[in-house]
């Protein structure tokens, strides 16, 4: 799939990993299963470390372990099921991560601008023309009028100088 990071298509340099599968050298992303049952063994792998989490699974289930990890990745199984919105913030603001908050699964180019006001920095979608869209879909929200994960300035702070 593609992954759009910081407004732009790149090609993805993570492998999500199978839990059945070895460790290949690079940078990997692997369930939060696999890390409970053989955290020894993923870490000793070579190459940068990332987590996918499932709707149902929060980031306090790792937040233990957030130091080892370069990336969290949030699925959306439904454009209804907005829990890694409020996940993505746990991390960022309570949890203090800083690698990369990735949503995967059902990303939808109407939520985007939604999404990088919670913390997230790249999405993998399923439509390689998507960066246009996500593009226009973060520029159509020009004002802000509460604080979010994203550091924008809102409306009242922009008023006051």
């Amino acid at each position: 799939m593609p992954l759009i990071k910081d407004g732009e298509l790149i090609d993805d340099p993570w492998l999500r990993v199978a839990d059945d599968q070895d460790l290949p050298d690079g940078p990997v992303i692997v369930s939060l299963e696999r890390w409970r049952e053989a955290a020894d063994d993923v870490v000793a792998h070579n190459g940068p470390l990332g987590v996918v989490l499932a709707s149902d699974q929060s980031p306090d289930l790792i937040a233990e372990d957030l130091g080892r990890f370069d990336l969290v990745a949030l699925d959306f199984p439904a454009f209804t099921d907005g829990r890694a919105y409020s996940y993505a913030r746990l991390l960022r603001e309570r949890l203090g991560f800083k690698g990369e908050v990735r949503a995967v699964g059902n990303v939808l180019r109407d939520q985007v601008a939604f999404m990088v006001r919670c913390g997230f920095d790249a999405f993998d979608m399923a439509d390689a023309n998507a960066a246009e869209a996500f593009k226009q879909a973060l520029a159509e929200v020009s004002v802000t009028y509460q604080p979010a994960g994203d550091a924008r300035r809102p409306a009242m702070a922009l008023r006051q100088g």
